[in-house]
């Protein structure tokens, strides 16, 4: 086994069984130490961050949209301190009690929210998931292990250094939260296999990372998948409203996994809605592929191709398509979407929530924008990813989403006869 991830998950194991116990005002305090010296240290950051901009600026295979989730700026880093903040203000989940109730013998039976444990994160070039993660799971009284990717390691020693720190001055084990230093994959793969010391692994990425972790892990995991989103507009739809989702949806920012990568249109709408709308995006500098009649809008729009419905672009391209009725539509979404964000622009109630129904993902919308998919627009403070399957969480993962239930029975004497 890998000599630095075994001695780092066994203090984790210890870490948590000390933040189990921590009460919630101590965990709040540390989490507001640890923003206000993310923003009293920004510059620091932000030359951490600039080495690994530079360095990856002469990678091959560089990417506009890699590059966005890579860079570090005040203002994110005040989101992410902001974030502290957010998740410090919600109520604590551990501890909760879920109903309780009285059987027959007389015994009381209920359940009650109790921290899942040690929790590995493997993820690539998205420094601020670092503060996140460390902020959510020192809430929900875990223990986190971060493994991040070779092209954000300056930035994420920086980002675990100072948040060490503020666990120290505040008397809580710094191995709560630790950052496996070494990138090279076998430190990942020996993380994916430590039953007994990791009780949940999370991976966040693209396709090919999550392929890897869920072939190859033997702790629990929790798949966050890629996000191959869509945006369906209807027939009698409001029509300037769908124009500002699409725009906002492709082009606010393109590099995350809740930007929506297929555009699907009902025919009825096709004519009006789509000529000033690819005028747009194309303004906005997105590259368009379209089905046979979206391409004859506009000749800038080249013919799509089987693999282009199935694709998670991550950059300022979006496929088009015209589709018969909403039932095309949605069979296209459940064909070819990864169970992430989807959305519907409609004037129907009754086919807004045929909508809702039939669509098979985490988060489906109505007349909103796929990009609110994110644990601070819903109110989590954060997140540890977007959950795309379907046992334990699904969606946006918060505070409760880190914790277990266990049964409390409370009895007087009983016996089984």
């Amino acid at each position: 086994m890998h000599p630095e991830v075994v001695a780092k998950a066994e203090r984790a194991r210890q870490a948590a069984k000390v933040m189990a116990g921590i009460p919630t005002g101590a965990k709040n305090e540390v989490l507001q130490r640890i923003a206000a010296a993310l923003n009293e240290r920004s510059e620091e950051i932000i030359k951490a961050n600039a080495g690994d901009l530079e360095a990856y600026r002469s990678r091959p295979g560089y990417s506009k949209a890699l590059y966005d989730r890579l860079l570090l700026n005040r203002e994110r880093i005040a989101a992410a301190a902001k974030g502290l903040l957010e998740i410090a203000a919600l109520e604590d989940p551990v501890g909760e009690v879920v109903g309780m109730r009285l059987r027959p013998n007389g015994l009381q039976i209920g359940q009650v929210r109790v921290p899942i444990g040690v929790v590995g994160i493997i993820y690539e070039a998205r420094p601020n998931v670092t503060v996140d993660a460390a902020g959510l799971t020192l809430k929900s009284g875990n223990a986190v292990i971060l493994r991040g990717g070779s092209e954000a390691i300056r930035s994420n020693l920086c980002l675990v250094g100072i948040i060490q720190e503020q666990l120290r001055a505040a008397g809580l084990p710094e191995a709560a939260v630790q950052l496996i230093e070494d990138t090279d994959r076998e430190a990942a793969r020996a993380l994916m296999r430590l039953n007994g010391l990791v009780d949940l692994l999370i991976p966040r990425g693209g396709p090919a990372l999550i392929k890897t972790v869920i072939e190859n892990a033997t702790v629990p995991v929790i798949q966050t998948g890629a996000g191959n989103c869509h945006l369906y507009v209807d027939e009698g739809a409001d029509l300037e409203m769908a124009a500002a989702i699409t725009l906002n949806a492709k082009t606010q920012r393109p590099g995350v996994c809740n930007a929506i990568e297929t555009l699907l249109v009902h025919e009825a709408v096709a004519d009006q809605f789509l000529p000033p709308v690819m005028e747009k995006l194309l303004e906005a500098g997105v590259e368009l592929r379209g089905c046979p009649r979206a391409a004859s809008y506009n000749h800038a729009v080249k013919p799509a191709t089987e693999e282009d419905w199935s694709t998670e672009y991550l950059d300022l391209i979006l496929a088009v398509k015209v589709v018969a009725d909403m039932d095309e539509a949605i069979d296209h979404i459940n064909r070819y979407g990864t169970m992430h964000s989807e959305a519907i622009v409609t004037r129907d109630y009754d086919r807004a929530r045929s909508f809702l129904n039939r669509v098979d993902a985490a988060a489906v919308y109505v007349n909103a924008s796929t990009r609110f998919t994110d644990g601070y627009e819903f109110g989590l403070g954060a997140e540890m990813g977007i959950s795309t399957q379907k046992l334990h969480v699904r969606g946006p993962m918060g505070l409760e989403a880190l914790t277990s239930l266990k049964y409390i029975i409370f009895g007087s004497g009983q016996i089984r006869r």
